[in-house]
């Protein structure tokens, strides 16, 4: 997917960013929604189900790897035969099997359900963020792209942050019932849209190929470390503040929705990063998600602390997410599909990586521990994303 608009600079500045940019977004919120409920009701999961919350919690990891293989194997078919048809699919294998979750009987049964949406998610993504990057007005690169990952603010917002109090007060089964629902009304609004794109020319690529060009490699290691980070906190997050700050599974909510509005804020300040350049912003905007992980090591056993933190947390992390796609997807727009793929199949390793290797260390260790550690990987994401090779001469900076 490549974008045709050539319009001049000064027009740029002043277009308006495209009506299909609110419906990615929404696409956003339904996955976000799904990706990220579980940590905040899995102490009412483990309940119900008789486990614990780190087997629970292996759900989150089997959505991960299905996610993870499913963008690795599937996703080059975006450039082949067009992100909103690959999203369509998607979002409707999405709302087919999200009711599964809801009607787990055990962990296994959960984590295959959650497997069988995280290939639905895997094509779902890189085909929304191959799709922002190709329609953004030339020199909005940023706030389209921003618009569009706020979508992860409506996730945290109206999706976990109320999941948790359906959980408090209906049960945590109604949450998934009512994410398949969205996905399925996101999926008729894709349908009934004007967005069209125009599928590359030629076979699609080989899953692996975008790793041969020139800057993919670094920005990936970055996004492993960076994604790592998150899920390895955000996983636990919940727990600790039901378990050592003696909190209700509703104030996991709370939390969620202080992130969200974190997140969503940072939007507002997208024009920065148009204006700097994504490679400048990237190792800054690493450093600011490592010292809130700092904060949460000296000061975590604090609610006030933790609200805290947790909206700078959103704020620092959308500006990570924001320029570590604009700089994956500027560099071959040809294979655009192909290389939010590696992304996404990252990130999802990461997500199983985050909950699986965080979970040993925070039974053992304590939630500063965990903290610290992220505070370490958000070091090594700060290097790697301060390598310059691969970025178009078509982004500043």
């Amino acid at each position: 997917m490549t974008k045709t608009d050539q319009s001049p600079p000064l027009l740029a500045e002043t277009a308006r960013l495209p009506a299909v940019a609110y419906v990615l977004t929404f696409c956003i919120a339904v996955i976000g929604s799904n990706s990220l409920v579980l940590g905040p009701i899995a102490p009412e999961v483990a309940r119900t189900l008789g486990s614990n919350v780190a087997l629970v919690m292996s759900g989150s990891a089997a959505f991960g790897l299905g996610t993870a293989a499913s963008a690795l194997l599937m996703a080059r078919h975006v450039d082949r035969l067009g992100a909103r048809r690959m999203l369509l699919w998607a979002l409707v294998g999405l709302s087919a099997g999200l009711p599964l979750s809801g009607l787990s009987r055990g962990v296994p049964a959960l984590a295959a359900a959650q497997r069988a949406a995280g290939v639905a998610s895997g094509i779902a993504l890189p085909a929304i963020y191959a799709s922002a990057a190709a329609v953004a007005p030339p020199g909005r690169e940023s706030r389209t792209i921003g618009v569009v990952l706020t979508g992860w603010t409506l996730s945290m917002v109206a999706g976990v942050s109320l999941s948790a109090v359906v959980a408090d007060y209906v049960h945590w089964r109604a949450v998934y019932a009512v994410v398949a629902m969205l996905a399925l009304a996101a999926s008729l609004i894709l349908k009934v849209s004007r967005y069209r794109d125009v599928p590359a020319p030629g076979p699609a690529p080989q899953p692996l190929a975008a790793l041969r060009i020139a800057g993919v490699k670094p920005l990936l290691i970055a996004c492993a470390a960076f994604m790592s980070a998150f899920y390895g906190v955000y996983g636990y997050l919940g727990d600790h503040l039901h378990s050592d700050l003696g909190e209700p599974v509703s104030a996991n909510g709370i939390v969620a929705l202080v992130y969200g509005i974190g997140f969503g804020a940072a939007a507002l300040l997208d024009g920065i990063v148009d204006r700097l350049g994504p490679r400048r912003v990237m190792p800054f905007a690493f450093l600011a998600v490592a010292a809130v992980y700092l904060g949460f090591a000296l000061a975590g056993d604090s609610f006030i602390s933790v609200l805290v933190l947790t909206f700078v947390w959103g704020l620092t992390n959308h500006f990570g997410l924001n320029v570590l796609i604009m700089r994956l997807a500027a560099i071959d727009p040809a294979r655009r599909g192909t290389i939010m793929g590696l992304n996404s199949a990252v990130t999802y390793l990461a997500v199983f990586a985050g909950t699986t290797g965080f979970g040993p260390l925070y039974a053992t260790r304590g939630f500063a521990f965990a903290a610290l550690t992220a505070l370490v990987l958000m070091l090594i994401a700060a290097v790697a994303g301060s390598w310059r090779s691969g970025d178009r001469a078509g982004l500043p900076g």
